[in-house]
């Protein structure tokens, strides 16, 4: 990798490191992924993300997400809002259009410096999801511990939302792997556990495949906002309250989801040539 420069980021503490290859390629391997998202021994974040260029031309750039295990995401809100501060501020501009897995996402500076983006439409459908089988996704039949009756959505990656009275009171990092790994979830699943802690306000938290516990997952809030709407539990625009901070979120009647919120850059270096090699 000739250029070894990149900026660490955070959505609410959901953090990134961000690469530029715009210039040679736009992907990196999952084993230079996994070295970058070691907290010992890398730098340390929730994902890489990858800036590269438009695979068809209609986005301003293109955008690639991995997870720390090394495995891809087609979507990650958090890290789209992040990067898209970044690039819209290079740019001189206060609109961005990117390309990712997930299709191409829409940007916007927000007031009091915060940045919106247009997740894309929400999938409801067993093999939109994808689910292993038929199944229905307002009431998965699928239970583990404490946690039952799960809604399904995709975001462009896969998520189960299980409402429950007390989020704070679930051993997340005990049962989330175990839900990740079921084997409705062919792609494996994130899995959120959502309260509703009053009129049109959710308190989150998602353990996420391929990362684990996070302090905010931007999917996640998308899923679970679509998840209360569907269950009659919320109106269309949401108040997500993570570990990290609050989202403010609307499930649009064209079935796009805008997430809004703030960013960070935390700092800028240069990787060692010894982590990049390998």
């Amino acid at each position: 990798m000739a250029d070894r420069k990149f900026i660490k980021m955070h959505g609410l503490g959901n953090d990134f490191v961000v690469l530029d290859r715009r210039a040679d390629g736009g992907t990196i391997p999952a084993d230079l992924a996994r070295a970058l998202a070691d907290r010992h021994r890398g730098v340390g974040c929730d994902q890489v993300i990858v800036i590269g260029e438009s695979g068809t031309g209609l986005g301003d750039v293109g955008l690639r997400f991995y997870n720390a295990d090394g495995g891809e995401s087609g979507a990650c809100g958090n890290g789209t809002r992040c990067v898209g501060a970044l690039l819209m501020d290079e740019r001189g501009d206060d609109h961005l259009v990117v390309e990712t897995l997930h299709g191409l996402l829409d940007i916007d500076k927000a007031a009091g410096g915060l940045v919106t983006v247009d997740m894309g439409p929400a999938r409801i459908e067993w093999q939109e999801i994808p689910l292993a089988a038929a199944a229905d996704t307002l009431h998965l039949g699928i239970a583990e511990g404490p946690l039952n009756d799960p809604v399904a959505v995709s975001m462009g990656n896969p998520h189960a939302v299980f409402f429950v009275d007390d989020a704070e009171a679930i051993d997340l990092a005990r049962y989330g792997p175990k839900l990740e790994h079921h084997k409705i979830f062919p792609d494996r699943a994130n899995i959120g556990v959502a309260q509703l802690a009053g009129p049109d306000r959710l308190r989150l938290r998602v353990w996420e495949r391929g990362a684990g516990l996070t302090l905010a997952c931007g999917s996640g809030a998308c899923a679970a906002t679509v998840a209360a709407h569907r269950r009659n539990l919320t109106g269309r625009k949401v108040e997500i309250v993570v570990d990290g901070g609050s989202l403010a979120m609307e499930w649009l009647e064209n079935g796009h989801v805008l997430m809004t919120g703030p960013v960070a850059t935390a700092f800028a270096g240069e990787l060692d040539a010894s982590l990049v090699s390998g």
